[in-house]
Protein backbone atom coordinates (compact mmCIF):
# COMPACT_ATOMS: atom_id res chain seq x y z
CA UNK A 1 0.00 0.00 0.00
CA UNK A 2 1.45 3.24 -0.90
CA UNK A 3 1.99 5.92 1.71
CA UNK A 4 -0.96 8.33 -0.03
CA UNK A 5 -3.50 5.15 0.50
CA UNK A 6 -2.89 4.50 3.95
CA UNK A 7 -2.91 8.10 5.23
CA UNK A 8 -6.57 8.71 3.36
CA UNK A 9 -7.29 5.19 5.26
CA UNK A 10 -6.27 6.64 8.59
CA UNK A 11 -7.88 9.61 8.17
CA UNK A 12 -11.20 8.30 6.92
CA UNK A 13 -10.86 5.32 10.20
CA UNK A 14 -10.59 8.71 12.24
CA UNK A 15 -13.26 10.54 11.28
CA UNK A 16 -15.59 7.55 11.48
CA UNK A 17 -14.57 7.07 15.60
CA UNK A 18 -15.15 10.83 16.05
CA UNK A 19 -18.35 10.16 14.27
CA UNK A 20 -18.60 7.30 16.89
CA UNK A 21 -18.19 9.15 19.76
CA UNK A 22 -19.54 12.68 18.74
CA UNK A 23 -22.59 11.59 17.00
CA UNK A 24 -23.57 7.91 17.79
CA UNK A 25 -22.90 7.70 21.33
CA UNK A 26 -22.43 10.98 23.05
CA UNK A 27 -23.86 9.51 25.86
CA UNK A 28 -20.35 7.64 26.70
CA UNK A 29 -19.10 10.09 28.63
CA UNK A 30 -15.19 11.08 28.75
CA UNK A 31 -14.52 9.78 32.08
CA UNK A 32 -15.50 6.40 30.76
CA UNK A 33 -13.25 6.44 28.24
CA UNK A 34 -10.75 7.79 30.29
CA UNK A 35 -11.12 4.75 32.73
CA UNK A 36 -11.52 2.05 30.18
CA UNK A 37 -9.24 3.08 27.65
CA UNK A 38 -6.76 5.45 29.11
CA UNK A 39 -8.36 8.21 26.66
CA UNK A 40 -10.95 10.02 25.64
CA UNK A 41 -12.37 12.75 23.20
CA UNK A 42 -10.23 15.61 24.99
CA UNK A 43 -7.31 13.50 24.24
CA UNK A 44 -8.01 13.18 20.38
CA UNK A 45 -8.69 17.18 20.17
CA UNK A 46 -4.88 17.63 21.88
CA UNK A 47 -3.53 14.71 19.32
CA UNK A 48 -5.35 16.93 16.76
CA UNK A 49 -4.06 19.94 18.41
CA UNK A 50 -0.40 18.56 18.25
CA UNK A 51 -0.64 17.41 14.64
CA UNK A 52 -1.07 20.76 13.27
CA UNK A 53 1.43 22.26 15.48
CA UNK A 54 4.05 19.54 14.31
CA UNK A 55 2.87 21.05 10.79
CA UNK A 56 3.18 24.89 11.69
CA UNK A 57 -0.35 25.51 12.08
CA UNK A 58 -0.88 27.72 15.52
CA UNK A 59 -4.21 26.04 16.76
CA UNK A 60 -5.21 26.80 20.53
CA UNK A 61 -7.01 24.28 23.05
CA UNK A 62 -9.85 25.46 23.05
CA UNK A 63 -10.33 26.11 18.76
CA UNK A 64 -9.21 22.20 18.83
CA UNK A 65 -11.47 21.03 20.83
CA UNK A 66 -14.48 23.41 18.77
CA UNK A 67 -12.87 21.58 16.18
CA UNK A 68 -13.01 17.96 16.81
CA UNK A 69 -16.33 18.67 18.95
CA UNK A 70 -18.33 20.43 16.40
CA UNK A 71 -19.43 23.14 18.89
CA UNK A 72 -17.68 24.97 21.70
CA UNK A 73 -16.59 22.57 24.52
CA UNK A 74 -18.59 24.23 26.83
CA UNK A 75 -21.57 23.72 24.51
CA UNK A 76 -21.15 19.97 24.08
CA UNK A 77 -20.68 19.52 27.97
CA UNK A 78 -23.77 20.89 28.88
CA UNK A 79 -25.83 19.27 26.37
CA UNK A 80 -24.07 15.31 27.05
CA UNK A 81 -22.13 15.82 29.72
CA UNK A 82 -22.98 14.63 33.52
CA UNK A 83 -21.80 14.64 36.61
CA UNK A 84 -18.86 12.23 37.66
CA UNK A 85 -19.71 9.54 40.34
CA UNK A 86 -17.72 9.12 43.42
CA UNK A 87 -17.14 5.46 41.84
CA UNK A 88 -16.01 7.01 38.31
CA UNK A 89 -13.62 9.41 39.65
CA UNK A 90 -11.90 6.98 42.23
CA UNK A 91 -11.70 4.58 38.86
CA UNK A 92 -10.27 7.43 36.98
CA UNK A 93 -7.27 8.06 39.98
CA UNK A 94 -6.69 4.52 39.39
CA UNK A 95 -6.71 4.91 35.33
CA UNK A 96 -4.46 7.98 35.15
CA UNK A 97 -1.66 6.97 37.94
CA UNK A 98 -1.57 3.05 35.67
CA UNK A 99 -1.50 5.29 32.71
CA UNK A 100 0.92 8.12 33.46
CA UNK A 101 4.84 7.80 31.51
CA UNK A 102 3.42 5.52 28.85
CA UNK A 103 3.62 6.06 25.42
CA UNK A 104 0.56 7.37 23.56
Amino acid sequence: MDDQTRTELEAAAFRRLRQHLMEDRPDVQNIDLMNLAGFCRNCLSRWYQEAAAERGIEMGKEEAREVFYGMPYDQWKAQHQTEASAAQKADFEKSFAENVGKPE
